[in-house]
């Protein structure tokens, strides 16, 4: 069970390190909306080239999530 467990928690540390980190001059306008990037957001994430609504819209959209399903259905538990 502990082994489930963690093996679970090393393919979400995975995945959260693949993901891409802005670098670079922050943009102070939306790529996408054209709408103005808020400073604090700029500071908090050099590089940053969408607002948090256009940033979020993306983030949901390119959601592909798979892999193995480590719990098993209570089907396979009970057979």
């Amino acid at each position: 069970m502990s082994e489930q467990i963690e093996a679970s928690i090393n393919d979400e540390l995975a995945r959260l390190k693949a993901r891409k980190v802005p670098v670079g001059q922050s943009l102070t306008h939306c790529a996408d909306c054209e709408e103005p990037i808020p400073d604090a957001r700029r500071a908090a994430l050099p590089g940053v080239k969408l607002c948090i609504d256009c940033a979020g819209q993306r983030d949901t959209r390119n959601a592909p999530r798979g892999g193995i399903n480590r719990r098993g259905s209570k089907d396979s538990q009970l057979k």
